[in-house]
């Protein structure tokens, strides 16, 4: 590790662009050696930002940040940017509850231009940020960074294609850290892109446009002589097509180059288009070796990289989702499994390898995943969609139009739901209960163990000409061991798990166990809902007889969520009993631990108690 010492003389951008170019490599050097130092006792996206050091240096060095708007993609590679923008002294607090925050964050820092943690937003939200510029007749520059990742989904293509359209004064970036640096990216590819980044290329070029426009035919060959040129030595012919001005591919750890070529694309007009290209890791061969392993990592020892802590005692639910598939995979054949470029995080490495004629890694693209799903669904094969709850949200009219309204049977394996931790609030699983129970031909399981969601997995893959979703939380379960053989579990039909009196808690899935503890200390009934569509509405029926007071409880926000769902049917029964609906408050929950912020919004035994005895039923 390096002293940080001209690092520790770096507070804001402007102190920066005092340094020479040669300080800038030491910077970097620096900056580096911070990181990794730093992630390695927080944890966080460690191979993203150690690829983009030189890039942000030299955004910051030739752009007036924050008058000029650097707007990041997803926030993956933003911690460079956080430590040369007043945050270094933080950044031991970073996903740490009241600490920073592991994406850009507005309310956090003026330099922080838009808060994002979903994919493919920069380059839609900078057009949005030029346009207002334009409007408001201000000339500061705007530029959008976005991973190859992330230009897989259509919302960057729909972003790209109507800045190309208004022809806004923009940079777009695009850091390509899955190709290695190849022979394109040497002397003449270097060369090559300053002639066309100069402003005098363009100013001929635009003369030369304006000319040749009065002959629309040579015109027309010209750019035809210019497209197969310029296609021959790099892959501009697409970004070209679509309005911009490409350049690159140029090497994103070679400052020189990175200052020069966004010196002269600053002044340019129009929409630019930049191709970088860097390396997942960069100057830290571990995560060189392994970019997949060391994007999103926990503490660790630099010197020793990560090491596993060993076989926990409980699965986690996601290593539970990829033993479904592996042994649903043993008995039937008929079945594909879809992810939008989740394969690890949603515990699908092992099927993936065993059966990779079954797996569809569909990229980042929640959209298409549920509509190829659909399609799929119509042709008898059975699709298992591996997703995340708050990247459901992305595909909630294909979810609606592409399978609900289809009648096919689609399987929807619902990860991350509820309170997920340090990456805050863009990755709460808090809706999905919500947005999802207004919908017909869709059943919503609730599992609240291991077993439990192996066994609703098979339940939901074996109901055919209906739609399933098994909703089920980030990390491990309770400690319950897996049935040697699948069972269907019995459609809409909860179960009495303690016989208490007087007050009934209705819990829905994650919230058992901590229903379980509050009733013991004060004698209440406590159901296991499994269930949130179709309700089990005999077993409602029951505790409404039965019980002086109703408590639901569900790792979603209250709103229209499974509370109401128990509340309208007992409403349906004529039964009036007092209910306590207990759930995530309305308000975007912050990073921090998930057992601190289930505590602080009162899902925890002692949580319930509170919130029961301030009603004075107790």
């Amino acid at each position: 590790m390096t002293h940080q010492q001209l690092l520790h003389k770096i507070n804001y951008p402007h102190e920066l662009r005092k340094l020479s170019r040669q300080e800038l490599y030491t910077l970097a050097q620096e900056l580096r050696s911070f990181i990794l130092s730093n992630v390695s006792k927080t944890g966080g996206h460690l191979a993203s930002n150690l690829g983009c050091v030189e890039l942000t240096i030299a955004l910051h060095y030739v752009y007036n940040t924050p008058e000029d708007a650097l707007v990041w993609d997803v926030g993956h590679q933003s911690y460079p940017h956080k430590i040369l923008t007043g945050r270094r002294e933080k950044m031991d607090s970073l996903r740490q509850m009241g600490g920073l925050s592991g994406f850009p964050k507005r309310g956090e820092s003026e330099y922080d231009t838009f808060d994002v943690g979903h994919s493919s937003t920069s380059i839609s939200a900078a057009l949005g940020m030029a346009v207002a510029n334009q409007l408001r007749g201000r000339d500061n520059k705007v530029v959008a960074i976005i991973g190859d990742g992330s230009m897989t989904a259509g919302l960057a293509f729909e972003g790209l294609n109507n800045a190309g359209w208004l022809e806004s004064d923009m940079l777009v970036i695009l850091n390509d850290n899955e190709m290695s640096i190849s022979e394109s990216v040497g002397a003449i590819s270097s060369y090559l892109s300053q002639i066309l980044a100069s402003r005098f290329y363009n100013k001929v070029k635009g003369t030369a446009n304006k000319a040749l426009s009065v002959m629309p035919g040579m015109q027309k060959l010209a750019h035809k002589v210019e497209e197969h040129m310029k296609g021959m030595v790099m892959p501009s012919t697409m970004f070209e097509e679509l309005g911009f001005n490409y350049i690159g591919p140029i090497d994103g750890h070679d400052l020189e180059q990175l200052i020069d070529t966004l010196s002269e694309l600053k002044n340019l007009s129009g929409p630019q288009f930049l191709h970088v290209v860097t390396k997942k890791g960069q100057g830290y061969k571990l995560a060189e070796n392994d970019p997949i392993g060391y994007h999103g990592v926990n503490k660790f020892n630099p010197n020793e990289g990560m090491i596993s802590s060993g076989k926990s005692s409980a699965l986690s639910y996601m290593h539970v989702f990829g033993k479904f598939l592996c042994d649903i995979a043993k008995i039937d054949d008929e079945f594909i499994a879809i992810t939008p470029a989740m394969r690890e995080g949603s515990g699908m490495v092992e099927f993936a390898k065993l059966y990779p004629e079954k797996f569809f890694d569909v990229g980042i693209a929640e959209q298409h995943a549920i509509t190829f799903a659909g399609g799929a669904a119509t042709k008898g094969i059975k699709p298992i969609v591996a997703i995340y709850s708050t990247f459901l949200q992305r595909g909630y009219d294909q979810l609606i139009h592409d399978v609900a309204l289809q009648e096919v049977s689609v399987l929807f394996a619902i990860d991350r739901a509820g309170v997920v931790g340090a990456d805050g609030p863009t990755h709460i699983g808090a809706f999905d209960l919500s947005f999802l129970r207004c919908i017909p031909n869709l059943i919503i399981m609730t599992p609240s163990d291991e077993n439990e969601c192996y066994q609703m997995l098979y339940t939901g893959f074996r109901i055919n000409n209906q739609s399933c979703a098994v909703r089920y939380p980030r990390g491990a379960g309770i400690g319950r061991e897996l049935d040697a053989e699948f069972k269907m579990i019995p459609v809409g039909k909860g179960r009495v798990v303690r016989e208490g009196n007087k007050i009934a808690i209705l819990a829905f899935g994650s919230m058992l166990q901590a229903a379980r503890e509050a009733a013991e200390e004060i004698n209440a009934t406590v159901c296991d809902m499994r269930f949130v569509k179709p309700l089990d509405r005999d077993l409602l029926l029951q505790i409404g007889k039965t019980h002086e007071f109703i408590v639901t409880i569900e790792e979603n926000v209250i709103a229209g969520g499974a509370g109401s769902a128990c509340a309208e049917a007992l409403q349906d029964f004529n039964i009036q009993r007092p209910i306590l609906h207990l759930g995530i408050p309305d308000q975007f929950i912050e990073h921090g631990d998930p057992k601190q912020l289930l505590s602080l919004i009162g899902l925890d035994k002692n949580g319930i108690i509170r919130s029961i005895r301030h009603k004075n039923w107790i």
